[in-house]
């Protein structure tokens, strides 16, 4: 059996420096002593916190559960402090403590907490300075968790996004690669044509009016409709003994090609000449295509990254600035794109026409929209026929949003705790509880508040600011 320790050898730990001696020894003497042999818990997450835990010798590893996996937060030395201390509001505990080596513990039970208080200040004082800042900085170090955690739904997200246009971009270039080493058989079939200039200038400019133009006839035509096309030009290009007429019907088709094209080729292109000049259309048909490709996915990555730039407004003073609320609402959106898609969300954008611009702080607002957004995409998990709908309006100079989804709703007798700190209906390891913290106190920094109407069905998350 380990015997406790002197008031003198206690108070050679930092924390208790200075207490009086009567005040170490009537500690020590209505605490217990217990040694824990190494691995071993000696509290987990649920577990009651009704103790206030002093660690003699040995180390405890105080670990969290986060995204559905276990990782160490940090370590208590000898000296320091863990459980529930005199005026902690905390009932339960969060996180899982495992002792490391063996390691000597002497613990107050909160039924002296009463006696602690009334009697002895110094030590309680001590306690509650200890309270207040081990809160301090674990609210920082979940900040901060929840942030990254918010960054890693971000970043994969973001990186199935980008990883599409990307495989295209790869895809299209190989392609077109491939292709460019056709072209000198191509070359050596039309080299030896013979045409006049006027009939090179009606191929070349039929061509190119059907490669420019925006607004192809083939975008507009069913599956039906275009594969019936394609067998009217298989047909045509059989009946003049074209070569390819399969391989060739599918790209003029896309680029809105059709007979009454291919009989004004007839009528200027001599018959021997037919294969290789429609064959070198088709070539520059495949080229343009291919470029779209490219052009298209580019863009698309372009497009991502200023998103995310905007998103995180890293090109502006970190102060508040005219912006559209829009602007914001969208690059969250496209940030959250991949999340949206993969929940099969309906999303309903009911934006006010001509919203006034406001003076805000960009990127707090776009983490606002990010938890609000991120919330109701997690409650739609389940739910069938997912809706989200976000709606703006600006009312006596202000402007107001609306997060809104078809989910199970809020009961009524956690609506009030929702906004509290580190409180979370998510499973464990899934949420740190300060998402909607995070976002109160951002809509607070903006002068606004954040209100809550939930039923079955339908749950709508208002947030008001002023727009100056």
């Amino acid at each position: 059996m380990n015997s406790k320790p002197s008031a003198e050898e206690l108070s050679k730990f930092e924390i208790f420096t200075g207490i009086p001696e009567n005040q170490l020894q009537w500690f020590i003497d209505n605490s217990e002593i217990k040694e824990y042999q190494d691995g071993v818990f000696i509290f987990e997450p649920e577990e009651p916190m009704d103790k206030t835990h002093v660690i003699l010798s040995g180390k405890v590893r105080i670990l969290l559960i986060q995204n559905n996996q276990q990782r160490e937060i940090y370590v208590l030395e000898p000296g320091e402090i863990t459980g529930t201390l005199p005026y902690s509001r905390a009932t339960l505990a969060r996180a899982t403590g495992v002792s490391t080596g063996n390691t000597l513990v002497l613990s107050l039970h909160k039924d002296h907490f009463t006696t602690l208080i009334c009697s002895h200040h110094e030590l309680t004082t001590r306690f509650v300075h200890e309270m207040t800042s081990r809160v301090r900085e674990f609210t920082q170090l979940q900040t901060q968790n929840e942030k990254m955690m918010a960054l890693g739904k971000l970043s994969a997200g973001l990186a199935h996004e980008l990883n599409n246009p990307a495989s295209a971009i790869v895809r299209s270039s190989s392609s077109l690669k491939e292709h460019m080493q056709l072209l000198p058989g191509t070359f050596k079939a039309v080299i030896s044509i013979r045409m006049t200039d006027e009939q090179v200038d009606m191929v070349n400019k039929r061509m190119f009016e059907r490669i420019s133009n925006p607004d192809r006839a083939s975008i507009k035509l069913s599956l039906m409709e275009r594969s019936a096309c394609e067998d009217d030009l298989v047909d045509w290009m059989d009946e003049h003994q074209i070569d390819n007429a399969l391989e060739m019907a599918e790209n003029f088709v896309e680029f809105g090609f059709d007979e009454a094209d291919f009989e004004l080729f007839k009528e200027q292109i001599p018959a021997q000449y037919l294969t290789p000049v429609l064959n070198w259309i088709n070539s520059n048909l495949i080229t343009e295509k291919m470029v779209i490709d490219i052009q298209e996915a580019s863009k698309r990555i372009a497009s991502l990254v200023s998103s995310v730039k905007n998103f995180t407004h890293m090109d502006r003073a970190n102060d508040k600035q005219r912006s559209n609320v829009h602007d914001g609402i969208r690059n969250t959106l496209t940030m959250l794109n991949h999340k949206l898609k993969k929940s099969g969300v309906h999303l309903v954008e009911s934006f006010e026409t001509n919203l006034p611009e406001a003076n805000i702080f960009v990127s707090e607002l776009n983490q606002v929209w990010t938890n609000l957004i991120d919330n109701a995409i997690d409650v739609l998990e389940n739910t069938e026929k997912p809706l989200l709908e976000i709606a703006t309006k600006s009312e006596d100079g202000f402007i107001k949003v609306h997060i809104i989804d078809n989910g199970p709703g809020i009961p009524d007798d956690i609506k009030s705790r929702i906004f509290d700190p580190f409180f979370t209906t998510k499973d464990i390891g899934k949420g740190t509880g300060l998402g909607l913290d995070v976002v109160s106190r951002i809509v607070q920094q903006h002068n606004g508040k954040v209100s809550l109407v939930s039923v079955p069905g339908r749950t709508d998350f208002e947030v008001c600011f002023p727009i100056n």
